[in-house]
């Protein structure tokens, strides 16, 4: 493929323009995802790595997220480890860990003390029922910024359609989890083989 081609080639498609991060601002990145991350931090960590920093693309986000999810563990902690150590190796895995879950830790005692003085407040389960309603309408714009590259790509239509088939599955028919995965991957992985 020659470079006038209007293909992009994988290396330019896959392409960042921002600088890599820093120990520094790895530790910054992932103790303000944490710290913002009310209800889950799948927006935050979106809207910080893609829209604010530029650290990675859409399609790289939704690719690390995607395998993030599949391995064992809490998804943003596999995250932060892939991240890290992406940019910075060894060093860069342990302190985004840190910035991830140091900070929120410390502000957890704090509130899980003053929880337990006051958590039968009627003011204070309105608060929370407030923050759960918050939480779950930030999911859903999430959702929808994350399915956005899969419905944009014009080459395929296997991606949408593998991605409505897996949330009938779960979502409306409630297939369990290890069986709709167990059938899913495999068509995943065979789609996009084909499509290569």
């Amino acid at each position: 493929m020659n470079d006038s081609s209007p293909v992009p080639r994988a290396a330019e498609r896959l392409a960042v323009a921002a600088p890599p991060p820093s120990l520094l601002e790895l530790f910054i990145a992932f103790a303000t995802i944490a710290l913002c991350g009310f209800g889950g931090v799948l927006a935050w960590s979106r809207r910080m790595m893609v829209e604010e920093r530029g650290w990675m693309t859409p399609e790289q986000f939704n690719e690390t997220y995607a395998l993030c999810s599949m391995l064992p563990g809490g998804n943003i902690l596999n995250f932060s480890v892939i991240f890290g150590s992406r940019f910075r190796g060894v060093p860069g895995a342990l302190v985004a860990i840190a910035g991830l879950l140091g900070p929120p830790m410390l502000l957890i005692m704090i509130i899980g003390t003053i929880y337990a003085h006051y958590g039968d407040a009627p003011a204070l389960r309105r608060m929370l029922t407030g923050i759960a309603s918050a939480a779950a309408g930030l999911m859903m714009a999430t959702v929808a910024k994350m399915a956005r590259p899969l419905f944009a790509s014009r080459r395929s239509m296997a991606a949408p359609v593998v991605a409505i088939a897996t949330f009938a599955a779960i979502g409306i028919v409630h297939w369990p989890l290890p069986l709709v995965l167990a059938a899913i991957i495999p068509i995943s992985i065979g789609v996009a083989w084909v499509r290569l």
